[in-house]
């Protein structure tokens, strides 16, 4: 009856399912969550769409991905331009010149590059071998201890000195007046919400649909039932963890409605103190230069990931890349299963990457 079973409603499996309907492919889609979507979930609450599971900008610099996504949505222009707020004092980011004006007093690029030129001496020549390292490399220690340590180390659960050089690397450093934190040729967030392309790319003769479904519960039918299998969760829990358990960072929201219009005055403001639990608060309205009586407010908190939360971040040390390396061995044994997605993949994925792989996987497929 159905040539694809894809398993997860979140935008890789809806790329997939939308492509393989397009040509002619029987498709069933399954969604363990109340709803399709995924982490890219937005819902109206006061006339407001809420990113339900955290702030999510579309940014892409391929026009053939942006041209793509907005088959299914018209993009505001929205710019993502985030603050810092380390006790009370406020800094844009990415770091730019007016992040340095106002920790410095420079105002020329060059005195701003001689100003971190001047508190990178303190690394010795030495090449980073560890976050804090880097950091400092790149932006000297005020600001490293000002706008990054305690963050990073609430973000990950570790000490700065004890996590990967490259999960920084490249932090955005900018010598110019310009509080724009991507360089991407588009950006944007699609008015009324996320939630519309999902529904869009599901809404094919093709493809069915069911939320609140379990593939787990029913694992052997599945397999035996459908002649491919999409999967989209994460490649561990497949094999049912036989070679070892990846590892995940995840995170708690705690969303509030105000009775205010403007709570922050900004989309995005990070808390990059050590006292503040959480790590930002989102505030949704701006997003859509939101004119509402009312607002909504998210504080994101990270936390250790455990079985049963929800995986947000793979933790991409040398130990899980290897165990996910394994995985993909052993995945092999399973040619009838495509692993898709940031949880498939065991890799962070922007949107537009997202939409991008699963491109390339679907298109590949499809030419078999």
């Amino acid at each position: 009856m159905y040539d694809y079973l894809v398993v997860g409603a979140g935008l890789f499996g809806a790329v997939f399912a939308h492509e393989a309907a397009k040509a002619g492919k029987k498709v069933k889609v399954i969604e363990k969550r109340a709803h399709i979507a995924g982490n890219i979930y937005t819902k109206e609450v006061e006339g407001i769409q809420v990113h339900e599971y955290g702030a999510h900008i579309f940014h892409t610099s391929d026009k053939a991905i942006w041209e793509y996504v907005n088959q299914f949505a018209e993009f505001n222009r929205y710019t993502n331009s985030p603050v810092a707020n380390y006790h009370g004092e406020i800094y844009n980011l990415p770091f730019n010149m007016n992040t340095f004006n106002k920790l410095w007093g420079v105002v020329t690029p060059q005195e701003a590059q001689a100003k971190i030129e001047e508190q990178r001496q303190v690394l010795g020549g030495k090449r980073p071998e560890n976050l804090e390292e880097q950091a400092i490399s790149l932006v000297g220690t005020d600001i490293y201890e000002k706008l990054i340590k305690a963050y990073t180390e609430k973000q990950w659960g570790k000490k700065a000195t004890e996590l990967p050089a490259f999960i920084i690397r490249r932090l955005p450093v900018r010598y110019t007046y310009d509080n724009n934190y991507f360089n991407d040729t588009y950006q944007g967030i699609p008015i009324g919400g996320y939630t519309q392309i999902v529904e869009k790319m599901l809404a094919h003769e093709n493809i069915s649909v069911e939320t609140n479904v379990d593939f787990f519960a029913n694992k052997a039918q599945y397999l035996a039932g459908f002649p491919k299998i999409v999967f989209t969760g994460m490649i561990d829990e497949f094999f049912d963890y036989q070679l070892g358990t990846l590892e995940y960072r995840s995170l708690h929201f705690e969303t509030e409605v105000l009775d205010m219009e403007n709570y922050q005055g900004n989309a995005v403001v990070n808390y990059t103190d050590a006292q503040t639990p959480y790590t930002r608060i989102i505030e949704h309205k701006h997003f859509e230069y939101g004119t509402q009586p009312k607002t909504v407010i998210t504080k994101e908190h990270p936390k250790t990931w455990q079985k049963g939360d929800e995986p947000y971040y793979p933790v991409n040390n040398e130990r899980n890349n290897q165990l996910y390396s394994d995985y993909v061995k052993l995945s092999k044994t399973m040619p009838n299963v495509i692993f898709g997605g940031r949880l498939g993949h065991y890799r962070y994925y922007d949107m537009h990457q997202v939409i991008g792989v699963a491109l390339q996987v679907v298109r590949a497929e499809l030419e078999k």
